[in-house]
């Protein structure tokens, strides 16, 4: 499993991001999740599955449109705003759910 880890000193870089992002296809709905030690990564489960060991997650990425996968991850603006909203919601989340 392809993870990024936010408790180093500095959090997600940007190419940990952009490899995180191209790690899985857009093929099927996902979910960026941070576990409660700190632990980025994309989930196959994606709605109020399984998240009582998460610390946050993002919305639900529906399918085929582009939230992750290989153009996802050659999109630099949108790399960037993904770390920064990894970043800045590790270690004090403004929520539970981030919604984009």
């Amino acid at each position: 499993m392809t993870y990024v880890d936010l408790t180093k000193a500095g959090g997600a870089t940007f190419q940990e991001v952009r490899h995180l992002l191209g790690s899985k296809d857009d093929s099927q709905h996902r979910q960026l999740r941070v576990t409660s030690a700190g632990v980025a990564y994309l989930s196959d489960e994606v709605g109020a599955e399984n998240i009582s060991d998460l610390c946050f997650r993002f919305e639900t990425w529906v399918a085929g449109n582009g939230y992750c996968g290989s153009k996802a991850a050659a999109d630099d603006k949108y790399v960037a705003s993904v770390q920064t909203d990894l970043n800045d919601n590790w270690p004090t989340p403004k929520a539970s759910y981030i919604d984009w």
